[in-house]
C-alpha cells in the first residue's frame, strides 16, 4: 500500500548507505500512517537531470502514496521527517526537496493479482 520513491540529482552513496536510508524510511512511513511496515515499498533513483530555482545544485523530488486520507497533521510531519532524513542522508537541503503526498483510492492500488 504505501510507498515512498526518493529521486535525487545527487550520486548514490554506497550500497549499504541506501539501505539503511530507504529501512528508515520504510519504518517511519508505517509509524507516520499506522500501516504494517510489510505493505510499504521503497524506492531510490539517484543522478537524474534535474533542475530547481533555475540551478543543477543537489535537488529532490519525493513521492508518498498510500491507500486511505493523509491528514494535513500528518503531511505536515512527514514533510518534516522526511526531508530530515534526505537531508542527513544524502546532503540535499530541506528548501531543495518537494514532497508529493497522494491519496489512492483502494480500487486504484493493485497487488497480488487483485487490488485492495
Amino acid at each position: 500500500m504505501p510507498l515512498i520513491k526518493v529521486q535525487t540529482s545527487v550520486s548514490a552513496p554506497d550500497r549499504s548507505a541506501v539501505e539503511v536510508m530507504l529501512k528508515t524510511l520504510s519504518a517511519k512511513l508505517a509509524q507516520h500512517l499506522g500501516k504494517p511496515e510489510s505493505y510499504v515499498m521503497t524506492a531510490f533513483e539517484p543522478n537524474v537531470s534535474m533542475t530547481f530555482a533555475g540551478t543543477s545544485d543537489p535537488v529532490c523530488y519525493v513521492e508518498v502514496k498510500s491507500i486511505g486520507k493523509m491528514t494535513p497533521d500528518c503531511t505536515k510531519a512527514m514533510s518534516q521527517d522526511f526531508c530530515e532524513q534526505i537531508n542527513d542522508r544524502l546532503g540535499v537541503p530541506e528548501n531543495r526537496i518537494y514532497i508529493e503526498f497522494a491519496d489512492a483510492e483502494r480500487s486504484m492500488w493493485g497487488w497480488n493479482g487483485g487490488t485492495f
